[in-house]
Parts: C-alpha cells; sequence; structure tokens
C-alpha cells in the first residue's frame, strides 16, 4: 500500500508516535484531488489517519500546510495532530469517523451554523503564514492557463478584465486577512455525529475573512436564509446589505480561483481539452453528471468538468445586471 521509497518514513512516523506498538488494520481511504495516499490504521484500538503527501509538493508548501494543521488542530479545528513531519511529506491525525452532513440533528441552518462557528474558531487562531496574495495568485494562474492549449489566444481576456473589475472594488487590504483554510468544500468537511471538522489543510493560508464563507455558500448554504445564518455564526453580527454584497463578490472571486486553480493543475496531465459538453455548463449540470456516472470521480476529466464549470459560473456572475450595484456596496462594507 505505501511505496517502498516512503516506508523508512512511516516507520520513523509511527515509532515517534507510538514507540513499539503494534500497528494493525492498515486501509486505504479516498482521498480529494491532491494526489495524497491517505490511510487508516489502528494502535490499541484507536484509529488514526496517515497522510503522505505526493513528493511534488515542495518543502515550503508542506510547511506551511502544516503549521496552519496543527495551529488549527490546537484551536479544535482539526482533528489532534500526532506527528508531521513536511521534510518526508507524513503526517498522523486521529481518525475521525464521518456521517453524512444531512444528518446533522439542527438541521441545514444547525449545520451551517455549525460550520460558522468552526469558520470563526480558525479565523480567531494565530495568522497562518501567507502563500501568496490572493489577487496575485489569480493573475498568475489567469495567465499561465492564457498559454496553456486548453485556451486560444485572448479567450480569458474577459475573465482576467471582469477579475480586475471587482478587485478594484474591494478595496483589499492585507492589514486585516485572516486565517483561512480556503478550500472547506463538502470533501473536506467531516461531521462524526456530534461536531464538525475541517481537514486537508494544503491550501491554508491568511486570506480576507469572507473567503472561506463564501465557499461555503457554493454548496452547503446555498439559500439567502442560510446565507445569513452562516454569516451570523462566523461573525456574531447581523449581516446588513454591504456584507452580503461583498459576500456575493467574494462568491465570484472564488469561483474564478477555483476554475483557475484546477485547469491549472491539469496542464500536462490532460494534453488536451476533454469534451465534457454540457456537464461544465452549470454547477446543476456539473453535479447530475456526476451523480449519474457519466463523469466518473477522481478521474482528470471530472476535474477538468470542475474547472470548466467555475469558470462559466464567474462569467455568468460578470453579466448580472446587478452587478454594478453589488460592487458599490461591497466598497461600502
Amino acid at each position: 500500500m505505501i511505496p517502498e521509497t516512503r516506508r523508512d518514513a512511516v516507520r520513523t512516523a509511527i515509532r515517534t508516535a507510538f514507540g513499539a506498538s503494534a500497528v494493525s488494520d492498515f486501509q486505504s481511504l479516498t482521498g480529494g484531488v491532491s494526489g495524497a495516499l491517505i490511510c487508516r490504521f489502528e494502535v490499541h484500538e484507536r484509529a488514526y489517519v496517515l497522510r503522505i503527501e505526493p513528493e511534488r509538493v515542495a518543502l515550503h508548501d508542506r510547511q506551511r500546510g502544516y503549521a496552519c494543521m496543527v495551529a488549527a488542530a490546537t484551536a479544535g479545528a482539526a482533528p489532534p495532530v500526532q506527528y508531521c513531519d513536511p521534510s518526508t511529506g507524513v503526517a498522523i491525525m486521529d481518525f475521525v469517523p464521518g456521517r453524512p452532513l444531512s444528518e446533522h440533528p439542527g438541521g441545514p441552518v444547525g449545520m451551517v451554523r455549525a460550520l460558522g462557528a468552526l469558520i470563526s474558531k480558525v479565523q480567531a487562531t494565530p495568522p497562518f503564514p501567507i502563500l501568496g496574495d490572493y489577487p496575485d495568485v489569480i493573475g498568475s494562474l489567469l495567465r499561465s492557463l492564457g498559454k496553456s492549449s486548453y485556451f486560444t489566444e485572448g479567450q480569458l481576456d474577459l475573465y482576467a478584465e471582469g477579475f480586475a473589475r471587482i478587485w478594484a472594488a474591494l478595496s483589499w487590504d492585507t492589514s486585516s486577512l485572516v486565517s483561512c483554510h480556503n478550500d472547506p468544500n463538502p470533501r473536506n468537511i467531516l461531521f462524526d455525529g456530534e461536531r464538525v471538522w475541517l481537514v486537508d489543510w494544503e491550501l491554508a493560508t491568511r486570506n480576507d475573512r469572507l473567503v472561506d464563507v463564501a465557499i461555503l455558500t457554493t454548496d452547503l448554504a446555498e439559500t439567502p436564509e442560510l446565507e445569513d445564518a452562516l454569516l451570523e455564526a462566523t461573525f456574531g453580527v447581523t449581516p446588513n446589505r454591504q456584507l452580503r454584497a461583498r459576500l456575493s463578490v467574494t462568491r465570484l472571486l472564488t469561483r474564478l480561483f477555483y476554475g483557475c486553480i484546477v485547469l491549472d493543475s491539469l496542464v500536462g496531465t490532460l494534453r488536451s481539452a476533454p469534451d465534457v459538453g454540457l456537464a461544465a455548463s452549470s454547477p446543476a449540470a456539473f453535479r447530475t453528471a456526476v451523480a449519474e456516472g457519466r463523469l466518473a470521480s477522481g478521474t482528470p476529466e471530472v476535474a477538468y468538468a470542475f474547472g470548466k464549470m467555475s469558470l462559466a459560473v464567474f462569467l455568468d456572475g460578470l453579466a448580472t445586471p446587478r452587478l454594478d450595484e453589488m460592487l458599490k456596496l461591497a466598497k461600502q462594507g
């Protein structure tokens, strides 16, 4: 299950965390799109998770991600960390048995309030290391994608213009950045039957306080009522028009970020753009295609479809009649 080149590092991790205790019941777990090898194992009838980062992940990224994960675990937002070594890319955490988020006893409102409290807990940690300024990262990704085989020359100009327009309205203030997970999608949220946890911290860094909240509204708090409940639980205030507008605008940026970073990660893996048809036209179409098996989870093709869908949603947002009004309100907020 574990590549031979990583076995010594794994042995060292287990020995450091548990001494000479016997390890049993190794099982492979399905991970996200990072490519990490994730296993469940037991020591003295307690379950743990072994995570081995891909060797392609740079040391400085491992150092940042592990530092964020340990800080979040200390704050109670992530499962306790038993061991982590960025030089080898090996970490061991407590295993959290996941149950469907739909089983939250508080229903959808109770769930988003719990998620808001979780994000608030993350933001209250000492400031995470900086991966890079969000606008600079998005701009760099857009330029990189524009040179790829996925797009013709100038095809992303409209995205770049929309991005610049939004960014000017947000009045970015680096002094107000807070600790953020930056990828709280449903696959990275665990509900153990009592509380929620965040896992997979490889994108964690300092960012705007609304980025994590905006990402949660794309899948888990999609109605105005759930959105308000999430904002209230995160910030402890009743949301006003300015806050709602800034959230809507930030959500467009997160769509652009996801589209760019996912497609950029596929350059070299998918040498030509696959035909994903209508599956990439809207979030509903994408989910239906995955549910019906027309897009297979965990494949480069489903990642490509997700990236194209995310860019399409961003472009649709630019065409919203109320965008000018939202940009003005966002600037005030």
